[in-house]
Order: structure tokens, then sequence, then C-alpha cells
């Protein structure tokens, strides 16, 4: 009883084995067919049921073989979508940038424009990595706008290059304060000025403002004394006009604390200066003593 019981277990079990494998090998066959028809109704079917890794096995032959065809403009459409769906968002923009150079009077162009600057922007990484697919994503985003001024995707494009340039905004503030964490008071200030260049609407304008002036500050205590003037004289330049942009600011008692030391710093300097003038010693210490403290902060790229 218990042999015969597990010779039917056996028959099933290949019985299963030879149904799969059947099923499997008749994808393969097909796949590795010359019935390019067949082969492109099937993948057509396989995309609309979501199987989209066996869709992209069989496009893949097809795109070659079709090139130049009347059915090759459906064909590399669904071929975009299909990596798009399976998130290689480098080859779906590739393919859907090529559709619309090698279609453009087609109905999908403006579509496929469009997808190949969207596959950009979903490439962008977070803001603390290398942003040059974010620059380029808002050039394609731009270059669709461009391209199709009166289309219906031009809300969404321009919000999608807000949202871009808001992360490179963040970027930016990001990197100044490292300059400045750092101790690279002098590339601080340099940043702090080309972030509200880059972005003179940045919602951390207030704090960035307020930065610069400590980063100044910093900058002309650590230098030495026969260049300590005129640097603590653009602290209190920057202070000033802190305080005139900003009279409410919570910022504001600081930055005018930083007027009062900086006139104290420059008091300092002077008398140190005019000890030196009389004393050969204290004038050779001071001439060999480093302008600044300064450290050499990573590249953006490695940000």
């Amino acid at each position: 009883m218990f042999k015969k019981q597990l010779t039917l277990l056996s028959c099933v079990f290949a019985l299963l084995i030879i149904t799969l494998g059947s099923c499997k090998s008749k994808y393969e066959k097909l796949r590795t067919s010359n019935d390019n028809a067949k082969k492109y109704s099937e993948g057509i079917k396989l995309y609309n049921k979501k199987e989209y890794t066996k869709a992209l096995g069989l496009f893949d032959d097809l795109v070659t073989r079709y090139r130049g065809r009347a059915e090759a403009e459906d064909l590399f459409y669904y071929y975009a979508y299909t990596n798009y769906k399976l998130k290689d968002y480098t080859s779906a923009r590739y393919h859907f940038k090529t559709f619309a150079e090698t279609y453009p009077s087609s109905a999908r162009a403006e579509e496929c424009r469009f997808m190949a600057a969207y596959c950009y922007y979903l490439d962008s990484p977070i803001f603390s990595l290398d942003q040059e697919n974010t620059k380029k994503a808002i050039e394609a985003l731009q270059l669709f706008i461009n391209l199709y001024p009166k289309s219906d995707r031009v809300a969404e494009a321009s919000k999608l290059i807000q949202n871009l340039r808001e992360k490179m905004e963040e970027k930016s503030y990001a990197n100044s304060k490292l300059y400045f964490t750092i101790g690279d008071y002098q590339a601080a200030v340099i940043s702090f000025g080309n972030t509200l260049r880059d972005f003179p609407d940045t919602r951390y304008a207030e704090e960035i403002n307020f930065l610069t002036i400590g980063a100044q500050y910093q900058y002309a205590e650590h230098s030495r004394e026969d260049h300590q003037e005129e640097r603590y004289n653009q602290t209190i330049a920057y202070a000033n006009q802190f305080a005139e942009e900003y009279p409410t600011s919570k910022y504001l008692k600081e930055a005018k604390g930083y007027i009062k030391d900086s006139k104290d710093g420059i008091e300092k300097a002077k008398s140190v200066l005019a000890e030196a003038f009389g004393n050969p010693k204290i004038a050779k210490k001071l001439a060999i003593k480093k302008d600044t403290l300064i450290s050499q902060p990573p590249s953006e790229k490695k940000n």
C-alpha cells in the first residue's frame, strides 16, 4: 500500500515538473525563435499583464529587427515604457529620448520627451550626494517647456524644476555650513555668498546672512594682525547690513555683538602692530605667523 502511494506521489511530482518545465520552455522557445510577429504580440500581452521582465526579454530582440519598419514606432514606445516599469530609468530615458528624436511628428513625441526628462528627475539623488543628474533633469525639463510651451504638462514640469532647485539649494546651503564647521572661514564666506547669488529667494537667507557675519569674524580673528583691521571692518559691514535687512531678527543681538567684538579686535591688532614696530623680535615673529587657519574641505562630489 505504502509503495503504491509513494509511486503515485512520484508520478504527480514528475508530472508537475514536466508541466512547469513545458511552460518555461514555451516562453524560451518563443524568445529564441525567429517568429517576430508572434514575439511582438506576445510581448504586448505580457506587458499588459504587467509581466515586464518577460516582455523585455522579447522586446530586446525585436528592437533591432524592427528598426526602420512601420511597426517600429509602437514597439519602441512599449520598449521605453517596459524599462520604465522595471525602474531602469537610465535605459528608459535613453529610449524615450530616442523615440522623441526618431519620431518628432508622432502624437507620442511630446509624452516621450517629457518622460525622458522625468526619468532624470527620478534618478536625482538625495541632496547630500552629487547633483549632476539633478542639473541634467532641470535642463531636460526646461527643454521640454521650451519645445512644448502650450503643453498640459508644462505646469508639472515647472513644479518638478522647482523641486529640483530646492534640492540644489539644500546642497549649496549644506556645503557652505560644512566649510564653516571645518574652519575654512574664508571659503564659508564665499560659499554663503554664492548660495545667496544662485538662490536669491532661498528660505535660508536670514540664517545665511547671519552665518556670513560669524564666518567673516572668525576669518578676521584667525588672520595675521596686519590683515585683521580690513577683515574686521568687513565683519562690521556685514553686521550693519544684516541689522538693516532684518531689524526684528532673533539673531540681531548676536549680530550687533560681532560689531563690538570686531572693533575690539581692530584695537588689539593695532596695539600688536605698534609694539612690533619698535621691537624687532616681535616683528619677526609676526612676519612668520600664518595668515589664516584653513582646512581643505572635501569636494562637492564626495559630499
